[in-house]
């Protein structure tokens, strides 16, 4: 069977119509803003690991801006080498003092009315050492001192 010129209309070349990009900076700042408020950045690289212990009577901390951490475990998941971990360094029992007076001298006047120090250690520390940091604590007059704790 033979097709007539004729019968068919010739074909086009047809172009899709371009895509309307006015609104796409609208909406890129849109979901940046987004995730820019949803999304917490992490203050500290963690270089001790821990897991802290249950409790029954957990509280929630009222003030966050008050609150410095202490943190307190095992370099290596495993070992029993403890260490003592202040903002992004290891650090001693001594060098705790200096470290509360850099965390209170940062923060705002009321802020250092209220300002608490948060001990995240791991449940196996001994008690030695915990004791060592609040002594090291008291010396420097952080006399708020938080235990951090899951749930049970």
């Amino acid at each position: 069977m033979k097709l007539r010129r004729g019968l068919f209309p010739r074909h086009r070349d047809r172009e899709v119509p371009g895509l309307n990009t006015a609104s796409l900076p609208d909406l890129i700042f849109t979901v940046l803003f987004f995730f820019m408020i949803v999304t917490h950045m992490r203050d500290v690289d963690l270089k001790v690991h821990y897991q802290v212990p249950q409790g029954t009577e957990v509280q929630k901390l009222a003030h966050k801006s008050a609150t410095c951490y202490i943190y307190i475990g095992r370099t290596t998941p495993g070992s029993d080498d403890f260490q003592i971990q202040l903002n992004d360094r290891i650090a001693t029992v001594d060098d705790i003092r200096d470290f509360v007076e850099r965390e209170r001298a940062a923060m705002s006047s009321e802020d250092q009315a209220r300002m608490t120090v948060s001990i995240k250690a791991d449940r196996d520390v001994p008690m030695g050492l915990i004791a060592d940091v609040k002594q090291a604590l008291q010396k420097s007059f952080a006399l708020k001192i938080n235990y951090s704790a899951s749930e049970k």
